[in-house]
């Protein structure tokens, strides 16, 4: 009874904000994490779309229903290719607000230094931050020292049996219980049957090379970091810390109660931040 309250509160915000600002709609571009596809926002971008804004979801490249194998991505430029092509094709007047989720904030850390003057803000939702402070690597060897066990996760050798992993593809078991542990299960079987494998980039220099971002182009843009307070795959403690290493942030939101995928176990409260976010910037 109580979250069924606290449910309908938050539907009645929704269209309070969107009554006061439904002359100045923004425009929403939503980023999806490693291994899904614009499909994981149907929630977020409904709501989003019913408070007048305009919203945008796409699918990075081997990713959703977007046509390129996993196997025929060679580097991280041809994997969020699809984000830069979205950006260019804007006019030159308009603006939008990036929202990125996962390893979503990696494609929105390089779209911020190409366009910063197409972007509004960027909103970091419990996503990865790339800075002048903090470069990819730095953050993938950091990540690395506090990941747990891989439990069902997929690894593919298309270079052959006896070179490194080209691709991982996270398992059922994994996704249960590091990722949907508070989302409803009805999203669990959706993205089960719809994950894709995700590429594994084992070019360091060129790695390091295409995700290079500088304060003077990605700094222009303000940043805002949505906390999920309850995430077991990027931890509090390690949102937290790229935080501090790549600020400073506008705002800092927190989500109490939302696991990783906070569209998902947190959609209404997401998108009221999202729409507080969209009006103040």
């Amino acid at each position: 009874m109580f979250k069924m309250e606290k449910n309908l509160v938050h539907i009645l915000f929704l269209y309070i904000i969107s009554f006061f600002i439904c002359v100045n709609g923004k425009h929403f571009v939503l980023i999806h994490g490693g291994s899904h596809g614009a499909w994981c926002w149907y929630k977020v971008a409904t709501m989003l779309k019913s408070a007048n804004h305009n919203v945008t979801t796409f699918d990075l490249a081997a990713s959703g229903i977007n046509p390129k194998q996993v196997q025929e991505i060679g580097s991280i430029s041809e994997y969020y290719e699809p984000l830069l092509k979205l950006l260019e094709s804007l006019s030159q007047e308009e603006k939008v607000i990036l929202v990125g989720h996962s390893l979503g904030g990696v494609s929105m850390s390089v779209a911020m230094e190409r366009f910063p003057e197409k972007i509004s803000v960027a909103v970091f939702v419990t996503a990865y931050v790339i800075s002048e402070n903090l470069t990819y690597l730095d953050l993938l060897q950091e990540l690395g020292k506090s990941a747990g066990s891989r439990m069902d996760t997929q690894f593919f050798f298309f270079d052959g049996p006896n070179k490194p992993a080209t691709a991982r593809l996270i398992g059922p078991k994994f996704m249960a219980s590091k990722m949907y542990q508070l989302s409803p299960p009805q999203d669990l079987t959706l993205a089960l049957t719809l994950v894709r494998p995700v590429p594994i980039y084992n070019d360091v220099q060129l790695l390091v090379k295409e995700t290079e971002v500088s304060n003077g182009r990605n700094g222009k843009v303000p940043k805002v970091f949505i906390i999920s307070e309850r995430d077991k795959l990027i931890t509090k403690d390690i949102q937290m810390w790229m935080i501090g290493k790549t600020g400073p942030f506008a705002e800092i939101k927190v989500i109490k109660d939302s696991d990783h995928m906070v569209m998902f176990s947190q959609p209404r409260i997401l998108t009221t931040h999202l729409i507080k976010i969209g009006h103040k910037y």
